[in-house]
């Protein structure tokens, strides 16, 4: 017999973060993605990661097929998470706009982060954060959650916790490590 419980952190936060990167690979033709959902805290609780090969094929545009490996990629990874998450974040120098706006349609909030530097036009849907002593500007879709939403509350938990940059460097990491262990299984194979 099991003993019920629940993970304070998860409850605290009404649920967990998925952070999203889309990344090239070991080699020209490769992409490689991964979500990494935490709680409230940070600490993780689900990481999923794939890999695609680009088509070899002169039929497909440069900017077209980049476009729809970065969309197979993500839709890969959206099925093989066991969990929802509460909110998307992801950076918005690696995830274009229309990732989730003409090509997804993701049912949860996605939050697209971009450090100061890096800022795009500011669209509506957006708000400026101060986290672990940077500014950020963070790009909602389909529009800005209302202030005591769920996905809202804990983005800015994760915010007030310098969290909100940090967790796309373990990804790394973690892609790394993953990657290493699968090529090491294929070589015993």
């Amino acid at each position: 017999m099991s003993i019920p419980f629940k993970d304070n952190a998860e409850m605290e936060a009404g649920g967990t973060a998925a952070f999203l990167r889309l990344l090239p690979g070991a080699h020209d033709r490769e992409r490689r993605g991964a979500i990494l959902q935490v709680n409230g805290r940070g600490s993780p609780v689900e990481f999923t990661y794939n890999r695609v090969d680009l088509p070899a094929s002169a039929l497909w545009r440069p900017d077209q097929l980049q476009r729809e490996v970065a969309k197979t990629l993500a839709a890969s990874l959206f099925e093989a998470t066991r969990r929802t998450p509460l909110v998307i974040i992801c950076l918005a120098a690696e995830i274009p706009p229309a990732l989730f706006g003409e090509d997804l349609d993701v049912k949860i909030p996605v939050c697209r982060v971009a450090p100061e530097p890096d800022l795009e036009p500011a669209p509506s849907g957006g708000e400026d954060v101060l986290t672990g002593g940077r500014s950020l500007h963070l790009f909602w879709r389909p529009h800005l959650p209302a202030p005591q939403s769920p996905p809202r509350r804990l983005v800015a938990t994760l915010s007030g916790r310098g969290l909100l940059l940090e967790p796309f460097d373990r990804m790394l990491e973690g892609l790394e490590e993953a990657f290493r262990a699968d090529a090491s299984a294929d070589e015993v194979r």
